[in-house]
């Protein structure tokens, strides 16, 4: 029999029957939960087979699309148990939530801590029997008759939206289903989730993340976030807008217009009722803005501050940017840089002293941050605070209570902006936040700053583990959250990114999710950017008259 040499990234190399399974391969490296491989940055599952010598790199739950992999099959696994269990029952799998995934089980019953208890032993049973999930290459038309037979009319519509040769199902036991990811080679590689039921039917999804290193991060329950998700989506059923296939056919249809303006005024109604709240308090002279990356803090601050002016206030917007400390006295991170997301890079005292003065009727000046010289500069411009003043301060740490310590809580209201789209592709697959804000920020990036993908992308890990750490533990201490996605945008945003995405060559390292974002952009329909109004959240974004 004809031999293979596979090196691996640890350098050994081994030697191998030709046609060798690369499932049979990952069993000699020392890599739990393997998800699949990547020769080059390309990757591939492990149901492909070994034809020719190869320098191979194994992925698992660290890696991005190894950690989407993982969850596509944790997707595939609990829907299995529970159809086994209560046949009955079916799952909708809704959002993300900070380190986990919302789902809901449909269906003429309420589950109990004991039916869950049940769905997870059966979970269980499959993990251990270690069952292959087996992948199949279909012809569009028989997919989409196969969808239609089972009354799955979103995932037969967007196949038929789409225009690729062929559609990958997987099938585990008896069941075949259709996910934008590829899939693990079998249930043994599951082994790793935890279930919080939340009541009524809502699960929590938790599993290892890609900072985790294959551990389940503790559960924090973010009963705001969650609401607000279904805020949106009961907004949409009123619509009778609750997938994609709704979303592409009121384009097809002409209609789309009537769609963006009902979204840009739910947005402001929504920013409406949070002023009314703001201007009911006296007390209130401080307004805490934070948000990740690309959650449009710019536009919804000036959006607050121009309802605050409508009704007569003297709105003051303060940016916490201006407040870092000068950059030799930066703090550095683990790898040596100038540290700009931590706390230490704020001068928190002399934040405190400036707002303190405000309360107390004093004037100052706000300083300027000189990004190019790395120090603070004053202007002539001083500030008072007026019986008809608001602040609004805009920032990473806004919501951080070491931020304001010495400040009157009385005196403060915080908000928490992030974009949760609740409009899903099918029951099975939704629009992930965190996709959401990557494609907002690679349009924003280059139009901005001339930033190509790659520095996006690149950029998008240190962010993330910035938000992770100064941003989600403080959630909760928001008084309000305000959903800063609008249902239509992936469609205007497909216009401007795709030709960013097709740029990325196969020798990048992000080269499988610049690809990864290409296929999850293909069943929305695009939108003209013109038909975006000029004062929209999107325009932060793709540009245009949102100031």
């Amino acid at each position: 029999m004809e031999k293979v040499k596979i090196t691996f990234q640890d350098k050994s190399v081994h030697e191998y029957d030709k046609g060798t399974l690369y499932y049979d391969i990952s069993k000699d490296y020392d890599m739990p939960n393997i998800m699949g491989y990547k020769i080059g940055n390309e990757v591939f599952p492990l149901t492909t087979k070994a034809y020719q010598d190869e320098i191979i790199e194994f992925i698992n739950t660290n890696d991005i699309i190894g950690n989407k992999i993982y969850k596509a099959g944790l997707k595939f696994l609990f829907e299995i148990a529970l159809t086994e269990t209560f046949p009955d029952l079916e799952v909708c799998y809704e959002h993300s939530v900070p380190r986990g995934m919302l789902a809901v089980v449909q269906g003429n019953k309420i589950l109990t801590q004991e039916d869950l208890s049940k769905i997870k032993a059966r979970m269980a049973q499959i993990v251990d029997a270690n069952d292959k999930i087996d992948k199949f290459n279909v012809d569009p038309k028989e997919a989409i008759k196969y969808y239609l037979r089972f009354n799955e009319l979103e995932k037969a519509y967007n196949i038929q939206s789409i225009s690729d040769k062929f559609v990958t199902f997987y099938r585990l036991h008896n069941k075949f289903n259709y996910f934008y990811s590829i899939m693990p080679y079998n249930t043994g590689s599951i082994d790793k989730y935890e279930l919080i039921y939340l009541g009524n039917n809502r699960i929590v999804f938790m599993f290892p993340s890609i900072k985790s290193n294959g551990v389940v991060p503790e559960y924090v329950h973010y009963d705001n976030i969650i609401e607000a998700f279904f805020k949106g989506q009961s907004w949409l059923d009123n619509l009778h807008m609750p997938y994609i296939s709704d979303l592409n056919k009121t384009i097809a249809s002409g209609k789309i217009k009537d769609f963006i303006r009902s979204n840009e005024l739910m947005f402001s109604l929504d920013i409406a009722k949070v002023v009314d709240e703001i201007v009911s308090n006296r007390d209130i002279k401080f307004i805490l803005i934070a948000g990740p990356s690309s959650s449009g803090k710019t536009t919804t601050t000036k959006r607050i501050a121009s309802y605050l002016e409508a009704l007569g206030y003297d709105a003051i917007k303060i940016s916490l940017d201006d407040y870092f400390v000068n950059r030799d006295v930066n703090p550095k991170d683990e790898d040596g840089n100038n540290d700009y997301e931590c706390l230490e890079a704020i001068d928190v005292k002399l934040f405190n002293e400036d707002l303190n003065k405000l309360l107390n009727g004093e004037e100052i000046t706000l300083p300027i941050y000189n990004f190019l010289t790395g120090k603070r500069e004053y202007s002539e411009n001083k500030i008072k605070l007026k019986e008809n003043s608001i602040f609004l301060i805009e920032g990473l740490h806004a919501l951080n209570d070491e931020l304001t310590k010495d400040v009157d809580k009385r005196s403060k209201y915080r908000i928490y902006l992030s974009p949760f789209i609740p409009l899903n592709i099918d029951e099975h697959n939704y629009v992930s936040t965190l996709d959401l804000r990557l494609l907002r920020r690679i349009v924003r990036d280059n139009r901005t700053r001339g930033y190509d993908v790659l520095n996006t992308i690149d950029n998008w890990q240190r962010v993330r583990r910035g938000e992770e750490k100064y941003i989600f533990p403080y959630i909760h201490q928001a008084n309000v959250i305000i959903n800063t996605a609008l249902a239509y945008e992936v469609g205007v945003l497909k216009v401007y990114v795709e030709p960013l995405l097709l740029s990325v060559g196969v020798d990048s390292i992000y080269y499988e999710e610049a690809r990864r974002l290409i296929d999850f952009l293909k069943i929305f329909f695009p939108i003209p950017g013109e038909y975006v109004t000029d004062d929209s959240i999107l325009r932060e974004f793709i540009g245009g008259n949102y100031d």
